[in-house]
């Protein structure tokens, strides 16, 4: 926030002369210009709050697009299943990020582990914190919280949703937040002490690790003790596609999802009204240009890594998939998440061209490995977002991190980039306790959700679809191409005209068509 410019009478009073007013109007003119000062400091709070509460409702509308995608990935007789989940995990995330998620994130302050204060959103606003960035991070919260719900899809119990979309908004995600976020965090680039860890701190600016690698080790763990749908691997093992009701749903929750990302990346700067005071750039050039190059190279990693994937699967599978090509452009823009406020738009294209091979990698592993993912989601969001927190190592720009991450001027930057290999060191320290902290807490939770039979529904409803077993009837009625799906009386068959017989006046006998 721009801070206020003071005026002082009697700083003032020796250049208005010794007349007997000269006092008066010292103070007269300083008290004009200390309301226009406050009068600018208040517009630069509500531009910035607006910013972020604008962003904030962007990264909310990936929840639809987090619904759509889902639906279209399933088959139709889970559509209402999955889509009711999405609301779920807004809903109940929702309330367990005001009780405890954020004050575990952002509770300071607070020790290296985990925050301490603002639970319930107690003593709100503050100092450090307006309503408007409570609402920021909870659509993020909620994001995680989606990536898993779809790699559990088509075979969880509704209770399981509840309980593992509580947990991790409230506890799991928002520890991960402190850590790589919060001006406590062991790990923060932000880090206020100085104390930075290889004295650069871990540089996830909008969550490759924090969102997209939580979210997916989350889902890689739920899908792995479920095990595999029925029917997805056939009695010699080989692999049986599932595939989804509708490519139309997946095509226009990928776009919903690429217009919040503008909201995810860009608007995770906080605020635009700030100068970086760069004269050999002119008043022309600040952080509303950092935030415009954010945007750019987002979008250069989305669009490189679906036209590689569009070659690349055209080359291996034979034919154009536009599924296909939906998740590699979802994989370069959780890729690019890390990085995309310190590298050049040239590294962008780099990492959306390594992003897309990287999901087709995992994705032929997984197949391997007889994991069944229906949206691919472990691998998209935790392959990927892994991958770009390495980028973020190699390819960080010395003048980008001292504009993002201010007050260290010899903080170390991307290995490739003549920076050392410091910051690749702290991120690939990120890595590495990402997925050993969301293994410790989602793994046993999701384990004794199959010990208690809270996990998995029965063979019976899994085959018949849990939209007509859970949910009491299907979203539309359909005909679905697995036919242990089928239910008398909801399966759309098409009926032929019955030809009647034609009466014969010349001839005895009726001829029958």
């Amino acid at each position: 926030m721009a801070s206020a410019v003071t005026c002082s009478a009697a700083d003032l009073l020796p250049h208005l002369g010794g007349s007997a007013n000269a006092t008066a109007a010292a103070e007269f003119i300083c008290g004009r210009f200390t309301a226009v000062s406050e009068y600018l400091t208040n517009t630069t709070y509500a531009v910035d709050n607006t910013y972020l509460l604008f962003s904030a409702y962007l990264v909310f509308a990936m929840q639809l697009g987090f619904a759509m995608l889902c639906a279209g990935s399933v088959r139709a007789k889970n559509t209402m299943n999955i889509m009711l989940t999405n609301v779920l995990d807004a809903a109940a995330g929702g309330l367990s990020y005001y009780l405890f998620g954020f004050a575990f994130a952002f509770g300071a302050p607070s020790n290296g582990f985990i925050g301490k204060h603002f639970f319930g959103l107690k003593e709100f606003p503050s100092p450090s914190f307006d309503y408007s960035y409570f609402l920021y991070q909870w659509a993020f919260a909620i994001a995680a919280a989606g990536i898993t719900s779809g790699s559990i899809a088509e075979r969880t119990q509704f209770v399981a949703y509840l309980i593992y979309s509580s947990f991790l908004t409230g506890f799991v995600y928002p520890i991960v937040s402190h850590w790589f976020w919060s001006g406590d965090g062991w790990a923060s680039a932000s880090k206020t002490d100085g104390n930075l860890l290889f004295g650069s701190g871990v540089i996830d600016f909008a969550g490759s690790g924090v969102v997209h690698m939580v979210g997916g080790i989350a889902g890689l763990w739920g899908a792995f003790i479920e095990g595999p749908r029925i029917g997805r691997f056939d009695r010699t093992g080989r692999s049986v596609a599932l595939r989804g009701h509708s490519a139309s749903l997946v095509v226009l929750g990928t776009f919903l999802l690429w217009f919040g990302w503008y909201g995810f990346n860009p608007g995770s700067f906080l605020t635009i009204l700030k100068s970086y005071n760069d004269s050999s750039k002119g008043t022309y050039y600040g952080q509303w240009s950092a935030i415009g190059r954010t945007a750019v190279t987002t979008t250069l990693a989305g669009c490189t890594a679906a036209l590689t994937t569009l070659f690349s699967k055209r080359l291996l599978v034979g034919h154009w998939n536009v599924i296909d090509v939906c998740n590699g452009l979802l994989g370069g823009f959780a890729a690019i998440t890390s990085g995309c406020a310190v590298v050049e738009p040239w590294a962008a294209i780099v990492c959306g061209f390594v992003a897309a091979w990287v999901l087709i990698g995992f994705n032929k592993l997984a197949v391997k490995l007889k994991y069944d993912d229906p949206l691919e989601a472990a691998q998209l969001h935790g392959g990927c977002g892994s991958w770009g927190i390495i980028l973020t190592g190699l390819f960080a720009k010395k003048t980008y991190v001292n504009e993002v991450y201010p007050g260290f001027p010899d903080r170390p930057y991307g290995l490739l980039m003549g920076g050392g290999g410091k910051l690749l060191g702290a991120q690939i320290i990120q890595v590495v306790v990402i997925i050993g902290w969301v293994s410790a807490t989602m793994g046993p939770l999701f384990y004794l959700l199959h010990k208690f039979k809270l996990l998995r529904i029965c063979r019976e409803d899994e085959e018949a679809g849990m939209d007509l077993t859970r949910h009491g009837g299907f979203a539309y009625l359909y005909h679905d191409e697995d036919e242990g799906s089928s239910m008398p009386g909801f399966k759309m068959t098409r009926i032929e005209p019955t030809n009647t017989p034609t009466p014969d006046h010349h001839n005895s006998r009726s001829v029958v068509v």
